[in-house]
């Protein structure tokens, strides 16, 4: 009897060790919350064990022409840019190219101030020393100082708000010198790098970190808050922080590679969901208010992505706004589990939380440092 009852006891931890599987919401609960928030049009993608399970859309890509939102629906990406072109750094990195803890000083053939003419003007640095002590680290954990776009600023003018690798403070800024990196400091074209070792490695063949003519027959137009449309802005030139044209297919395809870890070493993966710096501050944004907030969660930076400690183990997302989008990405380290959302309206982030909650369960993501609006509902 003995050795029965030891298998059954085995069988037992076996299945308590395992991670659930994420769950498909049913169409008619997803119609429901997307009506409660008048969400025009929605995009989902369920990851499981690094797989794509599950990928649906609901609602319309133009409201007013009554056209249909579809799986390849071409819709923007918004900042979910950012940590895939921080993939393709981390295979530079793996090549030897790139070393993420380098000064800017030996990464770039010239000073960083003498760049003074636009798309990469950073003039305004010049009388400000502390520019040298950037890396590609600091830039990817957004803790270079700078404001999220110098166009916030009163005089529109590039500054530091704070000593580089400091503190946290979100920043498109670094992402626009961490592209000078790559193009004059290795010579490369980011779009056609991000073509090559991002978008074809996984399939993605309606990405592209610029417009194309064929984009234009499936394309979702952007809603706001209000309900008013926003055209597509068509890219004419490729910005690691936030040009990605994409799909919810595409999507899908991307996250999973990269919760599978292909294309890049284990020692580089395991760096970009690693947390790198801790985040103290109450909410994302505004970007530059400090804080001392300790989570619960050991909210950090990661490499282009935010890191947090899960109830299942270790976990990161990352998300894309403006007016008109509403993008986030939620992945589990335990079973390789995510939950992509891609919406052309922004009122799509209201029912966010709960679309998580249906596809992978209770989890600790920081909501409302993520969304300063958010407040937990009763349970």
């Amino acid at each position: 009897m003995r050795v029965p009852c030891l298998l059954f006891a085995c069988l037992l931890c076996a299945c308590a060790a395992s991670p659930p599987a994420a769950r498909i919401v049913p169409d008619e609960e997803v119609r429901r919350l997307m009506a409660g928030a008048q969400v025009e049009g929605l995009a989902l993608a369920v990851i499981d064990e690094g797989r794509v399970s599950s990928v649906r859309t609901w609602g319309w890509r133009n409201v007013e022409k009554k056209l249909p939102l579809e799986p390849h629906t071409i819709m923007y990406g918004a900042s979910l840019t950012k940590p895939a072109f921080a993939y393709m750094l981390m295979q530079l990195v793996d090549e030897g190219r790139l070393d993420l803890d380098a000064p800017l000083t030996t990464l770039l053939p010239q000073p960083l101030p003498a760049y003074d003419m636009k798309p990469y003007d950073f003039s305004d640095l010049a009388g400000d020393e502390r520019w040298r002590r950037l890396t590609p680290r600091i830039l990817l954990t957004h803790s270079s100082g700078f404001a999220n776009f110098r166009w916030v600023e009163p005089d529109k003018k590039l500054r530091f708000h704070f000593d580089p690798g400091a503190r946290y403070g979100y920043s498109a800024e670094g992402m626009y010198i961490l592209q000078l990196i790559v193009e004059r400091g290795l010579g490369l074209e980011t779009g056609q790098e991000m073509q090559r070792r991002v978008f074809q490695r996984f399939g993605m063949r309606n990405t592209s970190m610029l417009w194309r003519a064929d984009f234009a027959h499936n394309l979702a137009d952007g809603y706001t808050v209000e309900g008013k449309m926003i055209p597509h802005d068509d890219r004419s030139r490729p910005s690691a922080a936030g040009s990605m044209d994409t799909t919810i297919e595409d999507q899908a395809r991307l996250w999973a590679g990269i919760v599978r870890g292909e294309g890049v070493s284990a020692a580089s993966r395991a760096a970009m969901v690693k947390p790198q710096l801790a985040i103290t501050s109450s909410s994302q944004f505004p970007t530059l208010v400090p804080g001392r907030v300790a989570w619960p969660q050991q909210l950090a930076a990661g490499l282009g992505l935010v890191t947090f400690k899960d109830r299942s183990g270790p976990a990161w997302f990352k998300g894309g706004h403006d007016d008109g989008t509403g993008n986030m990405v939620i992945c589990l380290e335990n079973g390789r589990r995510c939950v992509v959302m891609l919406s052309n309206d922004v009122r799509a982030e209201r029912i966010y939380p709960e679309l998580a909650r249906r596809v992978l369960g209770e989890t600790d993501m920081p909501w409302k440092w993520e969304y300063g609006w958010y407040k937990a509902s009763p349970q």
